[in-house]
């Protein structure tokens, strides 16, 4: 049982030191975090590529991607779009656009986007 408590907390801790970065390089970015953004504002926001998939949308095809920043997270949502080039998961960027709510969960409906070099 003590190996097992001691993997649990080293693997919180290695996701508490990967959300800290996140945050830290949002800050420097000069972006705000998803976590403090109030519905329909115009966001600059930094973060990571968590997933990527292509969902149709009432008959429409879009693509979709989850960008983490440490302290929440946001799907963005590009339709009539299958693939863009650069947008994978694992990828960092910076998305500028207008945040809303769809079921609950935050989203940007076709946010400009600079990728990280």
């Amino acid at each position: 049982m003590g190996r097992l408590l001691d993997r649990v907390r080293h693997r919180s801790t290695i996701e508490d030191d990967d959300d800290l970065e996140l945050r830290e390089t949002a800050a420097q970015a000069g972006c705000g975090l998803i976590a403090g953004c109030d519905d329909r504002a115009i966001v600059t926001l930094h973060g990571e590529l968590r997933s990527v998939t292509l969902r149709p949308v009432d008959g429409v095809s879009c693509l979709e991607a989850e960008l983490y920043d440490g302290s929440a997270a946001v799907t963005l949502i590009w339709l009539g779009r299958r693939r863009i080039e650069g947008i994978a998961a694992g990828r960092r960027l910076t998305v500028h656009g207008r945040i809303g709510r769809r079921h609950g969960e935050r989203i940007l409906y076709n946010p400009r986007y600079d990728l990280d070099v």
